[in-house]
């Protein structure tokens, strides 16, 4: 707990001239800048809409964890697995770059691909409107098979007797499912949901950075590539500091409310 009490930044004038401790007071400054900016409501709708544009894709692991589940052939099981799961350890920036390449206004494989079937050539990485869409599903594809993993361990602890009896009692292959499966992994589903929703308020900024230009700044810009642009580029640790502690108070909060609706749940 020492290091967290570095949050006293954001209510200083902390400059690294001198040490936290000697540095200024100003008191709510850093929030009130932050609230009363003219860029305060375009970071907080652009993050939520990221953030919940990401959430509603949360289902998305465990339907394919179910699918790997039915899936008998061991050797073939494990050839899908590895080919879902090696798109999670290439770099952000390597997949940013990927995105790049795919999508360029002129000589893009994607972009080609769409021109010829449509006949227009689109142009994506500089559209507002194509922003979060590309920045989540390029997450998806990236991230999916490794989402699953969990869930996949999940189901492979399932007793088989249950199957065997369900099946016994005449429950086909999507019966056994929805009765037997995912009440299984209920408990894992709530505790990873807990976890997504505590990081609503967190979009990283890495990829944000790398997909954003002065054309798709509108749906672009959000609360870590502010922090980041004024908080460390520009210098401003005590507003970076304030801006964050903001949003982890929020995440705190989403995580309390949406465990005590989960103990209501489960």
């Amino acid at each position: 707990y020492v290091p967290m009490s570095g949050i006293v930044v954001a209510f200083k004038r902390y400059t690294g001239a001198r040490s936290i401790w000697e540095s200024k007071w100003v008191g709510w400054k850093h929030f009130k800048s932050f609230f009363n900016s003219y860029y305060f409501e375009l970071v907080m709708k652009n993050t939520l809409r990221l953030s919940f544009y990401s959430l509603a894709t949360f289902p998305l692991p465990i339907i394919l964890a179910l699918m790997l589940n039915e899936i008998k052939n061991e050797k073939f099981k494990k050839g899908i697995q590895t080919i879902l799961y090696a798109p999670h350890f290439i770099s952000i920036v390597v997949v940013c770059s990927m995105i790049s390449l795919f999508f360029a206004k002129d000589t893009g494989f994607g972009t080609q691909l769409i021109k010829a079937i449509t006949g227009e050539a689109p142009v994506w990485l500089t559209s507002p409107k194509a922003y979060p869409h590309i920045y989540v599903w390029s997450g998806v594809w990236q991230n999916l098979g490794w989402n699953c993993v969990i869930y996949v361990a999940a189901l492979s602890g399932v007793d088989p007797t249950l199957h065997e009896a369900a099946t016994i009692d005449g429950a086909g292959r999507l019966r056994r499912i929805i009765h037997v499966n995912i009440p299984a992994i209920l408990p894992t589903i709530i505790i990873t949901l807990i976890l997504r929703v505590g990081g609503i308020m967190s979009v990283g900024a890495d990829k944000a950075l790398l997909l954003k230009n002065g054309l798709n700044q509108d749906t672009a810009e959000i609360i870590s590539t502010l922090v980041y642009e004024r908080g460390m580029v520009g210098a401003d640790f005590g507003f970076g500091t304030a801006v964050g502690l903001f949003t982890n108070v929020i995440n705190i909060l989403l995580v309390v409310t949406v465990n005590w609706i989960a103990s209501k749940v489960s």
